[in-house]
């Protein structure tokens, strides 16, 4: 939703108005693991079972769960994170369809501009939890990896959830853009492939104890 009328200068101060209240908001929120998913998944789709309990065990692990803030996978992630004790927290997006605020939120922001919010997921992550998705989700999960690769961020466990989902995505990375030289063999470390919440679980926890006993060093 891009507004063609609104002079540049005034479009700055906008995007950098969504940058201060963002990191404001989040300040205290500290490491934080984000689930990402399609919007278009029912609570009928194991998947969003499986997002679900992701999230409650992060929850009650003392992680807060940051997503999306829609429907579908973010729905769940919010869902199985709220009442636990930490932050269900979902970073919304001004769309034109698909996308609305689920009820489960318990730090809610809305963002206009995908990069300003795409910073914020980035900013607080010490993990990411892809789940079935679409476009969105493809994004999200390839600018973590891009980010790590160049060594803009520190690295942190991209779990993939979902093995009959993503093998043929990672066959293909694997079979044709390594094989033509467009990748190195060390990229496709990068991201873990597991088929449970549980397997999710037990990286993202495995790591969040690593980074806590980095931090009261």
């Amino acid at each position: 939703m891009f507004d063609k009328k609104m002079p540049e200068a005034w479009r700055v101060l906008r995007i950098q108005s969504e940058l201060v209240d963002g990191i404001e908001h989040l300040a205290k929120v500290g490491a934080a693991v984000n689930i990402f998913g399609s919007a278009r998944l029912p609570a009928q789709s194991p998947y969003y079972q499986q997002a679900e309990s992701l999230a409650r065990m992060l929850a009650q692990a003392g992680i807060p769960v940051i997503t999306g803030g829609g429907p579908g996978i973010m729905e769940a992630g919010n869902k199985g994170a709220q009442g636990h004790g930490r932050l269900s927290i979902g970073l919304n997006i001004t769309l034109p369809a698909e996308q609305r605020p689920n009820p489960y939120q318990e730090l809610g922001l809305s963002f206009r501009y995908f990069f300003v919010r795409k910073f914020m997921f980035i900013k607080h992550a010490i993990a990411f939890a892809i789940f079935p998705g679409g476009m969105g989700t493809l994004d999200e999960l390839f600018e973590a990896v891009t980010l790590i690769q160049t060594e803009k961020i520190e690295p942190f466990p991209i779990v993939m959830i979902g093995r009959e989902y993503w093998q043929g995505l990672l066959d293909w990375l694997q079979q044709t853009v390594l094989m033509q030289g467009c990748i190195a063999a060390e990229d496709l470390s990068l991201f873990q492939l597991v088929d449970t919440a549980e397997e999710a679980m037990h990286i993202i926890g495995h790591h969040y104890r690593s980074y806590q006993q980095e931090g009261d060093a």
